[in-house]
């Protein structure tokens, strides 16, 4: 006990005499032993006894590993700069000393940021970016994967919100929690109650232990989605492309797959993740095709959810695609918080941490043979995507505001060069899944 509360007291001194982490002016603080006696009384009263601590930190490669003594509740990684940094905050941990650099890290540092809040900064000898990782079944230990990124996307990480990390469900009953007021809330559809329209056919893989894949094509019916030129509609190259990855999946013979819409009709938005949930769903891919003001716009982005988006044009493009449900200023889509709604808990977290990752995969499948912006990967508030446990993306395929990109998205080839990315996404994903399991 005593040499946690000599680790916490290093970590808050070490915090008094350094600039803060997260912003504001340095401030230097000179401690008298009085001041000294307080703080440490103060954190044995706060510390709580029962909290991991942090016994070592790895790099292997392109790999880092944090093992821990005992359960923790989840770990939240984002990025700081000047100098560049990737921060690691270990809930209910105490921090331990240090680490061995090596790869992409110049140094390891650890210190108490808060009584119930370890921090492991990483000081980077170049712009990279904490990629993929997960815990251990144990829930002991923290794998993170760490690449090369260029300056723009290390910059315009800064900004964006912390990934979260999530242990086993088994391993969070045990592991120390505080209440979690920065819930999302997501609303429950008329459908989730019984009264939703009837349930699309499923098809592909026989059994039904294999995964189910359900494939929504956006807009339809008297929503045209974004105009291109000549007049082409999004909703149009939507469903095609969705009909291709179907075609594909079930090619494969791994998956069974299930589209929201395989016509030339309206969904609203809540109905689409409804049907993915009342399926059962193991994943849930929305496909669109962007459009900007800009013209010259091109390329390929996966967004995922989140209440807060990563950039102007993410919360754009949400704004946009969330007003698809209002006709004439009739709200279609029954989001009303006020009659009913649910919290998100650690497992529905834990969904959007492999939505997330399912992102990365998804990208990395498709680049070899369609264009992808800089930042392939944004977050926003999509209506669409907020099935709590079903894990969800929305890709969109290229801008039909771009002369270009329309002219591919209506192309054959590159509908089946989508496909077969999505095909190979999707055949890692579950294997993946499958391993961990």
């Amino acid at each position: 006990m005593i040499s946690r509360i000599a680790q916490a007291g290093g970590g808050i001194f070490g915090r008094l005499r350094r600039s803060k982490d997260e912003g504001g002016d340095r401030q230097i603080f000179s401690a008298i032993p009085r001041v000294l006696c307080l703080v440490l009384l103060a954190i044995f009263i706060a510390t709580p006894i029962d909290a991991a601590s942090i016994r070592g930190v790895e790099i292997l490669g392109d790999s880092i590993t944090l093992r821990f003594d005992g359960p923790v509740e989840k770990a939240s990684v984002f990025t700081l700069d000047g100098p560049r940094r990737i921060a690691i905050d270990i809930a209910s941990a105490h921090a331990g000393s240090g680490g061995e650099a090596g790869g992409y890290i110049a140094a390891i540092r650890q210190a108490q940021f808060d009584p119930r809040t370890a921090r492991v900064v990483l000081d980077l000898k170049g712009p990279a970016l904490v990629k993929g990782g997960g815990f251990a079944a144990d829930g002991r230990s923290l794998v993170l994967e760490i690449a090369g990124a260029s300056e723009r996307a290390f910059a315009r990480s800064i900004d964006a919100p912390r990934r979260v990390f999530l242990p086993p469900v088994a391993v969070q009953a045990s592991a120390p929690r505080r209440s979690d007021r920065s819930a999302v809330r997501v609303p429950l559809d008329r459908s989730a109650e019984g009264d939703g329209p009837p349930l699309p056919r499923v098809i592909g893989a026989k059994g039904s232990n294999r995964p189910l894949v359900v494939i929504d094509a956006g807009h339809g019916g008297h929503d045209p989605g974004s105009l291109g030129p000549g007049g082409r509609r999004e909703k149009d190259a939507a469903l095609a492309i969705a009909l291709a990855i179907r075609d594909e999946l079930v090619e494969s013979g791994r998956v069974r797959v299930a589209l929201t819409r395989e016509t030339d009709r309206f969904l609203v938005l809540g109905e689409r993740r409804e049907i993915a949930r009342r399926l059962g769903a193991d994943l849930f891919l929305s496909v669109h095709a962007d459009s900007a003001p800009n013209p010259a716009a091109r390329g390929a982005t996966i967004y995922t959810l989140s209440e807060v988006a990563s950039d102007r044009v993410a919360a754009a493009v949400a704004a946009r695609e969330n007003r698809a449900d209002v006709l004439n200023g009739v709200n279609l889509g029954g989001e009303n918080e006020d009659v009913s709604s649910i919290l998100f808990d650690l497992a529905q977290r834990e969904t959007m941490n492999i939505s997330a990752d399912f992102a990365v995969l998804l990208q990395r499948e498709m680049a070899p043979h369609i264009p992808f912006k800089d930042e392939f990967h944004r977050f926003a508030g999509l209506i669409v995507l907020k099935a709590p446990d079903v894990p969800s993306v929305l890709l969109e395929t290229g801008y039909i505001s771009n002369e270009e990109d329309a002219k591919l998205l209506f192309s054959e080839k590159y509908r089946r060069d989508i496909a077969k990315g999505v095909r190979r996404a999707i055949e890692v994903h579950f294997a993946r899944r499958l391993a961990s399991n």
